[in-house]
């Protein structure tokens, strides 16, 4: 059953509106090694941008620049709307602490999605059932102790061996709300990066890592999204190379009934 009560992912992208700014907070929930998680902060982006007295339509795409370290506490979010015309808008947020220099750049594309011609090309990954896969164990991190990951393939392995030879990157798994939430734009958001960093998986060890942008694609319309009535998504992703302190990261969210929802690419830093 869905929780009646606050959930915590409500609770840690809350933001509320001010005269020049709209503000926010760091959640503990939602921690990463050093910061707060990527997904979090982009979702609670989306949220100030969805929540925006002069937004239209729905979210076509999310790109996030992670410019700087975000510090445990107050953020303040600068939200311009940068151009609009009649079927769609163009918006840019700073996100700054203390007055200081902007730590988070984003762009986003809103647009009001119309009735027309549709074709999914992309072929549904299919796999076993949620209840079939095993739960993926919490790891230091907080932020993954709010979901609930079923790995179908590509597990990563932490604790182990490195490996000797880099592994395959690519992962199929189950994620949805450790506290069951309906999926909505929010959660899509920050699900697109809630897979772990490819590299851990192709070197089968955890190393310094940290995404250094994100864009994610909205393949579904807000009331499609809400037909759907799912609280789990089925997540693929994958890695084309990993060169010179960086890797890239591409991924899908897909709904149990074969729908497509959005698709992500990232560039992410690592040092090994």
């Amino acid at each position: 059953m869905l929780t009646k009560t606050a959930h915590l992912f409500d609770d840690a992208t809350r933001v509320t509106a001010g005269d020049s700014c709209w503000q926010g907070r760091t959640s503990p929930d939602y921690w990463a090694f050093v910061g707060p998680f990527g997904g979090c902060t982009a979702a609670t982006i989306l949220r100030a941008l969805i929540d925006h007295p002069q937004r239209a339509g729905d979210p076509l795409s999310l790109t996030v620049n992670f410019c700087a370290p975000v510090a445990e506490g107050a953020f303040d979010l600068d939200v311009r709307l940068v151009k609009a015309n009649r079927s769609s808008q163009h918006w840019c947020v700073e996100m700054t602490q203390g007055g200081g220099d902007v730590a988070t750049l984003a762009t986003a594309v809103f647009a009001e999605r119309r009735p027309s011609w549709s074709h999914q090309q992309a072929a549904f990954p299919g796999a076993a059932p949620f209840e079939q896969a095993r739960a993926f164990p919490n790891t230091p991190m907080t932020w993954t102790h709010q979901y609930d990951f079923r790995f179908v393939e590509g597990e990563p392995s932490f604790y182990g061996s490195p490996a000797a030879s880099p592994l395959d990157a690519y992962s199929k798994q189950w994620i949805g709300d450790r506290v069951p939430r309906k999926i909505d734009m929010l959660s899509l958001m920050s699900m697109s990066d809630a897979f772990f960093g490819r590299v851990f998986l192709a070197r089968r060890e955890l190393m310094p890592f940290g995404t250094v942008s994100i864009t994610t694609y909205f393949h579904t319309a807000s009331d499609d999204l809400a037909a759907e009535d799912i609280t789990r998504v089925l997540a693929v992703a994958d890695a084309k190379i990993f060169h010179r302190s960086y890797g890239d990261q591409n991924g899908e969210l897909w709904s149990p009934s074969g729908r497509l929802l959005a698709t992500t690419t990232q560039i992410a830093y690592f040092k090994a």
